[in-house]
């Protein structure tokens, strides 16, 4: 039931909110991801834990100016930039992740996992903003989410079926490289299809396919990010406030990676005109 009324009222509002709304909508389930990664990184004290969300609020109120959300003129350089900046951060976590547990004396304090969480939340929100603001925008988005649950999916199958390789065995004892390779099958199938029903974008194939390719890769390494910050807290879940499935960020922990390389890509590879570099 938990899972019909996430969904429902996040298909509501990807369908139902103009641009701005839509932003002030993932601002707030960053916010509750922020209070919930304020936990995971050791805070303590109830203001401490409230502080934490309305400073990533105030950032992303700062980047929604710089990047022209609020004067209509959007800044492709500026959106550009920052959505770099956020994939160049997850080429940073997945050495940590590669690293464990004896990364952990770079990121193990309270304040480096409190930088980690800004780093982690920011450019999720900015890259759903930026994808809101083009005309196929929703579509957009429901590629992304359909991109992470195809890898979860066919990782778990294939896995399940043909793992032998661990992936990560220190962080994910689960995950394998076969389930890796099936979760990347599933999705350039899946996604081809999807395609299909969007026009204009059939030309670009090999695009298409990179960009759901490191989507469906960057996913991953979302997940894998928020177990290894969970296991080195030692705590299973990031929080409890979905009924039966833990905290909010066990749910979007792929999309915090996904979000930000699929926007990317797609304002290099498919966007024309000043997106460009």
């Amino acid at each position: 039931m938990t899972a019909i009324v996430l969904a429902a009222v996040f298909l509501g509002a990807l369908f139902g909110l103009e641009a701005q709304q839509f932003a002030l909508f993932a601002g707030l389930v960053i916010g509750v991801g922020a209070w919930e990664w304020s936990g995971l990184s050791g805070l303590q004290h109830t203001f401490a834990r409230i502080a934490y969300p309305l400073v990533l609020a105030l950032l992303m109120v700062l980047a929604f100016i710089a990047c022209g959300f609020v004067a209509g003129e959007l800044q492709p350089e500026t959106i550009r930039s920052l959505l770099l900046a956020g994939a160049i951060w997850w080429a940073l976590a997945l050495l940590w992740v590669q690293g464990y547990p004896s990364s952990a004396i770079l990121w193990g304090s309270v304040a480096a996992r409190l930088v980690m969480g800004v780093a982690v939340l920011l450019p999720a929100w900015l890259g759903m903003v930026v994808l809101s603001y083009f005309d196929e925008g929703e579509w957009l988005i429901l590629l992304v989410v359909l991109v992470v649950a195809c890898a979860d999916v066919g990782a778990y199958f294939s896995g399940r079926a043909l793992g032998r390789h661990k992936l990560a065995p220190a962080v994910s004892p689960g995950k394998t490289l076969e389930g890796l390779v099936g979760g990347l099958v599933t999705v350039l199938v899946v996604a081809s299809l999807f395609l299909l029903f969007v026009p204009g974008h059939h030309d670009r194939w090999w695009q298409w396919a990179l960009i759901v390719a490191l989507t469906a890769l960057a996913s991953v390494l979302g997940d894998l990010l928020e177990s290894m910050v969970k296991r080195q807290r030692g705590v299973k879940d990031s929080g409890s406030i979905l009924p039966g499935h833990g905290g909010l960020l066990d749910r979007i922990d792929s999309l915090t990676a996904a979000l930000p390389v699929f926007s990317l890509l797609y304002l290099l590879l498919i966007v024309d005109g000043p997106w460009r570099s």
